[in-house]
């Protein structure tokens, strides 16, 4: 087997998951970047086809092209599943019986799920949370322990195949925990 087939072999597909706005930039863009350098093949999975609206806090910061809806796409096709957050966007995602349906078969699965700021809203949804140490924005604690999960506020919080992160200022170790799940060292 050459180096070239051997690289190949351990591309991973990267969903990420969104609605089709509200969609802090920073949390799609900068591990979207990591997984890409890292030669991964990232994916926006969104509500709707099309493109989605991204936003920097609250004020339009453009948009990005959707290659699946969440219809279209189930745990089988991807091998790690990044929630990025924004008010509005994990709002509406968790209105998404597909999306909501996408992220209990990954942790149904086995296979590692990444969610940061507001995403956890849609773990709650989809019911992964129960007995499960998470962090998050510290607006969503109330929810997240009404739905059984220990809340703490800690940078990387990771438990039971879900990692989380409390905000932008996170990126840097939630990137770096996302490509060492990866390589397979989480």
């Amino acid at each position: 087997m050459t180096e070239t087939q051997d690289a190949r072999t351990d591309t991973r597909t990267v969903a990420f998951l969104v609605a089709s706005e509200g969609i802090e930039r920073v949390e799609l863009t900068e591990p979207w970047g990591a997984v890409s350098e890292a030669g991964h093949i990232p994916i926006l999975v969104s509500t709707d086809g099309g493109e989605v609206g991204l936003v920097d806090h609250l004020d339009p910061a453009g948009s990005h092209a959707v290659d699946r809806t969440s219809a279209e796409t189930s745990a089988a096709d991807i091998d790690v599943l990044v929630l990025p957050g924004g008010v509005a966007n994990p709002d509406a995602l968790r209105q998404d019986p597909h999306a909501v349906n996408l992220v209990r078969e990954m942790v149904d699965a086995g296979k590692p799920v990444f969610a940061i700021c507001h995403a956890p809203w849609t773990l709650v949804e989809a019911d992964v949370v129960r007995g499960r140490r998470i962090t998050s924005y510290p607006s969503l604690r109330t929810d997240l322990v009404n739905a059984g999960a220990e809340w703490v506020d800690e940078e990387l919080v990771s438990d039971s195949g879900i990692t989380t992160s409390r905000r932008p200022d996170d990126l840097p170790a939630f990137c770096d925990a996302l490509l060492e799940a990866l390589r397979g060292d989480a």
